[in-house]
Formats: C-alpha cells, structure tokens, sequence
C-alpha cells in the first residue's frame, strides 16, 4: 500500500485532541507540531480523515520539505517534487503561501517562485508550455518558517468546521471544529443529559448530538480530493458507506439548547434539522436565569456572552452571574464554559477546578471546567 506523508492542521491548543482522534481512528504513529499534526497513510486515509476528524481544519499531503534561504533554493527544491503524481494535466494549481522568521520573507514573491516551478515540473511530464486549469482543484501551499519550506496539497476544500449545516450563524458563532473539541475535553457521555443556556445557532448541541451518533461530522459536504483521480470515486464512495454504517441512532439523547434570543432560536432549529438531528434536541427561546436543565449528572457545556462579543460589559457580566447561579443549584451537574474574559471566575462566583487554554479564531479563551461527581456506577444515568 503506497504510504502518503499528511498533516491535519488545527487551531493552537487543539493539536493532542486531533492527535487522540487520530489514534482512536486507528492512527498510531503520529507527530504533534504547533498548529499541526503529521501521520502516515494512504489514499484511502484522505478520505476517511477528511470524513471523521472532528477538531482539525484541513489534511494535506506532505510534498516535502527543504531548506529555502534564496529563490534559488526555493525553486530547484519545488520542481525536485512530484507534482505531476498528483497533479493531471487539466488539473487547476493555485499557490498560496506564509513566511515567518525566514529570509524569504515576501510571500507573493515565494508564491510566484513555487507557481513557476511546478510549472516547469508539469512541462517535463505532460510536454506542453501552457496548461489550461480547467480540471480539479489542488491548492499547493508553501509554508517558510526559520529558513525550511514545506510544501503541501489541500485536500479539503473549505475548512472542515463547515459542515454543511449552518446556513446561518448568530452574531458571535462558535466555530464548529472548537465545539466538538469542547465536548471531547468534557466529561459528557451520550447517556448525560447536556445543556447549553446560551446555545446561539445551536452549534455545540449539534457537535454533542453528532458525537453521541457517532455520526461523521463531514458526511454532509464535499472535498476537494473528491475529483482527483489518483483517488478516485470507489475511495470515497466505500468511506462514505462506512461512516454511514457507523452511525448509532438508536442511543436516546436528553440535549437541550436555549438562548434569549429567539431568532437564534430559529436559526439552531434549522441547523440541527439540516444535519438530520431536529428531532432529537431541543430548543427553546429563554433567559439563564429562567433555566431549569432537568436530569441528574448532567453537563452544561456553553459559550456565554462577553463584552468583546457584544459590546456591553455590563450586560455579560450579568449573564456570567446568573450563569453561576444556575451551576450553583445543580451540584450533581459538571459545568465547561469557554470565555476570553479574564474576569469569568470572579462574575461566576468559583474558582474553576481546571482551565485550558484555547484559541477561538484568533481570540485566547479559557475553558473554564467544574467538575461535578460521575454518575454512580449502577445506575443507569
């Protein structure tokens, strides 16, 4: 079986989560960087992870990398790869590119450089001067950091928190990939009950609801490498056929969304039942402080407001406290919030038994972890 170099980006901090889902997909040998997680694979395994990883951004494949102090270097280095292996003669190759703490520091410069070297990788094969780029997409990136390039192939597409479901989002959405990585970092089980006071567009009831069905979180959309022809339609056709036999929905799920807002109300019923989920949570327009989770050991995993986010310190601070006192009366139920205010604690009232910190966007949060006790061990909660 060919052996493929890849690499599953992810936001800062999210790196040993995407290194955990790799390992329960069966991924053993994998090598965490900042931002980036490398394994090894095979066709198939574009697919598969492009299908299941929750908390990552993007899988490229690895196409090497160099030292690259001059253009020289950068282009000799480039047309040494293989292109032509992934690359058909119709097929589209735009470049993009980053550069830090290198001496190639002009990024449309280097992004030229690597265009005209593939190029010339292209002519060699395909013994043409000029390529149409009509066909499939493969965005080659390079990225220079401390002098070394590595270049790589996207085969996503569009960043894998796009699910498909969210046509709409509320004024500050969480991202998708950061909502999954939230209820993996939680002690939640698909047998809890989990609630979420502020649900906006219902985001994190959705990744637990998928997480809970075991549902594979890119079964909805497509890929860039679905139309490369070195993998191949049979590839993707059979992972997708898996991940539909994956799918467990028969477990019962007591998930529960609310918000103050009633159009982001509106907006999180769509989106479950846009990801086949809209019988199986619930969601209502309500204040936190009106909130009553029901269930024993339950979960309450949320995105409060903040005054960055809605431009009324006041108002999140308020929302913070009603928040605590809400945790306050339920101490069976274990409590995960995610924040940039430094001042969460205080307005919570508590200390938190454990912070993490995460990078929402570009926005430094904490997730902020009360743990409540686990539910006893012969009952069935």
């Amino acid at each position: 079986m060919t052996k493929i170099q890849l690499i599953a980006t992810c936001p800062m901090g999210l790196e040993a989560i995407v290194a955990r889902e790799l390992k329960d997909l069966g991924y053993e040998h994998t090598k965490t960087e900042n931002g980036r997680v490398n394994f090894e694979g095979g066709y198939e395994d574009i697919c598969r992870t492009n299908l299941w990883l929750r908390t990552a951004d993007r899988i490229l494949v690895k196409m090497g990398e160099f030292p690259a102090r001059t253009f020289d270097e950068l282009f000799e280095g480039t047309k040494a790869l293989d292109w032509p292996d992934w690359i058909p003669e119709n097929g589209e190759f735009p470049v993009e590119g980053r550069s830090h703490k290198s001496q190639l520091s002009s990024v449309p410069a280097c992004q030229g450089i690597v265009k005209k070297a593939i190029v010339e990788k292209m002519k060699q094969q395909y013994k043409h001067e000029w390529f149409q780029e009509n066909g499939a997409r493969y965005v080659a990136e390079v990225s220079l950091l401390n002098d070394m390039a590595l270049l790589t192939l996207d085969t996503t597409g569009p960043s894998l928190h796009k699910r498909g479901y969210r046509k709409v989002a509320t004024e500050a959405p969480l991202k998708e990939t950061m909502a999954a990585a939230i209820v993996l970092l939680s002690r939640w089980r698909p047998d809890r009950p989990l609630y979420d006071p502020f649900c906006g567009s219902g985001t994190l009831p959705i990744e637990a609801a998928l997480i809970g069905w075991n549902i594979a979180p890119g079964i909805r959309r497509s890929f860039s490498s679905e139309h490369w022809p070195i993998i191949g339609e049979q590839r993707w056709e059979q992972a997708r056929e898996e991940a539909y036999d994956s799918v467990k929905d028969d477990i019962p799920l007591e998930i529960t969304g609310s918000d103050i807002d009633s159009n982001a109300i509106e907006i999180a019923k769509a989106a479950a039942k846009k990801a086949g989920l809209g019988a199986e949570l619930s969601f209502q327009p309500q204040p936190v402080n009106k909130a009553v989770p029901l269930g024993d050991y339950g979960c309450i995993l949320t995105n409060p407001p903040y005054g960055q986010r809605l431009g009324d310190d006041r108002e999140a601070e308020k929302a913070v406290r009603q928040l605590g006192a809400m945790a306050s009366r339920l101490p069976n139920w274990s409590l995960f919030a995610i924040s940039p205010a430094k001042s969460f604690e205080h307005y919570f009232g508590r200390t938190a038994d454990k912070k993490r910190k995460l990078y929402n966007g570009r926005i430094e949060c904490a997730l902020y972890q009360y743990f409540g006790p686990l539910p006893p061990r012969n009952q069935n909660i």
